[in-house]
């Protein structure tokens, strides 16, 4: 049976000058009217932006007998507007022209539902993407070590950080241990136990937790798996725990080392209780308070040193409890001898041990003690230039002059060590450099190579 010519949707008989004489519809449009069209050019009906097209047909059939197909958005005299495929033909004799034309709406509305599929895939791919992400960053930054071994032939398929390192060792890292075999990385006593367990995983989706060691140290792991569908096919889910194997005797010995360490701290250092009381001193802070014994120190407020005692314990307090540390509190320590050391202090709150650790530092070895007389002498010159030269030239010589005298006197208070001369000015190394080339003391107060390191 052969099919049935397509019939056209709206056909329009013209005159040779464009002008409707008659027009029908299809049923599928049976619900419009174009009656009103009769006696009108084909231009003014054809809408807002039709009329250069139509105009077009109508030449190119009168010209070449047909015209090309165009769309028009055609406006009906109930107001609807429809996007037509229109084409011009010329009848015989130069009678007439013959328009005909198919509704493509339905086209259109397909085509704007696959927009709008393909901007549902993309919306869904990036999502997919996201998860993949999110993922990987749990993945990769979880602290338990997690692989995901092939369920066919027990090789790994992905391992985390941690795992890499439980495997291979924490200065190893970035080693790749994909495609390895899982067994082979367990200790021999200990494989018959996983192949059980991983059969129960592959049986039943998840099985109990074994004690399993694995990697060259053969530390010891809790190890547990679940089964989980891929792309790859199932793969199993192994998550290692590590057992703590810390003995009492490590556990003894961690405080005793870490006390050994802080006695030995070349600045003084103290922990307080909450209320400012001293705990525990190192002999540095003995030194700096002129007392011959811990036991001295120990229960005595930390403030009955401090140069204004309450004041600056208060300060010091309420400083930490504000910001849970303090950097360069500048104040000054007496000692039970009459000494005063101007030191600087940093604290930090021990938050739930509620203890306070405290850093002392002398300064008092740091510079601006007063203008010496070699400073005053070095200033003398420049009283003489006021009124001579501008204030910022004034300004800018007396820096000069007062840098150079204080780094001459650092080196010479270092005895000519460099290293030791840029701490006490605060300054990088090759700062001080600079500044010695500067004022041309390269040579003066330098000492041998090894005094500088």
């Amino acid at each position: 049976m052969s099919a049935k010519p397509a019939q056209p949707d709206i056909t329009l008989l013209l005159d040779m000058d464009g002008v409707i004489r008659d027009a029908s519809l299809s049923p599928a449009l049976a619900g419009e009217s174009v009656q009103g069209w009769l006696g009108q050019a084909w231009t003014d009906v054809a809408g807002d932006d039709g009329g250069d097209k139509v105009r077009r047909m109508v030449e190119d059939a009168r010209t070449s007998g047909i015209s090309a197909f165009r769309q028009v958005n055609q406006r009906f005299p109930s107001g609807a507007e429809l996007p037509i495929e229109f084409t011009t033909m010329l009848l015989g004799d130069r009678t007439g022209l013959l328009a005909v034309g198919k509704n493509l709406q339905a086209v259109t509305e397909l085509h704007a539902r696959l927009i709008a599929a393909q901007q549902t895939i993309e919306r869904d791919y990036w999502r997919l993407r996201e998860m993949e992400t999110r993922y990987r960053l749990v993945f990769d930054a979880a602290t338990e070590a997690v692989m995901i071994v092939s369920a066919h032939d027990l090789r790994i398929v992905e391992a985390n950080r941690a795992a890499v390192q439980a495997l291979s060792g924490v200065d190893r890292d970035n080693e790749d241990v994909t495609g390895r075999e899982i067994l082979n990385e367990v200790a021999q006593l200990d494989r018959d136990a996983v192949r059980e367990m991983l059969a129960r995983v592959r049986d039943r989706g998840k099985a109990l937790s074994i004690l399993v060691h694995i990697g060259r140290d053969a530390r010891p792991w809790m190890l547990r798996g679940s089964l989980v569908s891929s792309e790859q096919g199932q793969v199993f889910l192994l998550q290692f725990s590590p057992v703590a194997t810390t003995s009492r005797d490590d556990e003894r010995a961690e405080p005793t080392v870490l006390k050994t360490l802080i006695d030995r701290v070349p600045d003084g250092f103290v922990a307080l209780d909450a209320g400012g009381v001293i705990r525990h001193a190192n002999q540095a802070f003995l030194d700096l308070v002129q007392i011959g014994s811990k036991g001295s120190a120990i229960g005595e407020s930390l403030g009955r040193w401090l140069n204004q005692p309450g004041a600056d314990l208060a300060a010091l307090m309420s400083h930490l409890q504000r910001y849970k540390t303090v950097r360069l509190f500048q104040t000054s320590i007496r000692g039970e001898l009459g000494s005063e050391t101007d030191v600087e202090i940093s604290a930090v709150d021990g938050d739930d041990h509620n203890y306070l650790g405290v850093l002392i530092r002398n300064v008092s070895r740091r510079l601006g003690g007063g203008e010496s007389d070699a400073l005053r002498s070095a200033l003398g010159p420049i009283s003489k230039q006021l009124g001579r030269s501008s204030l910022r030239k004034l300004v800018k010589n007396t820096v000069g002059i007062v840098e150079r005298h204080y780094v001459k006197e650092a080196l010479e208070l270092t005895k000519g060590n460099r290293t030791a001369t840029a701490e006490l000015l605060g300054l990088s190394r090759q700062s001080l450099y600079a500044k010695l080339a500067r004022y041309g003391l390269d040579d003066k107060g330098a000492v041998s190579q090894n005094a500088e390191d």
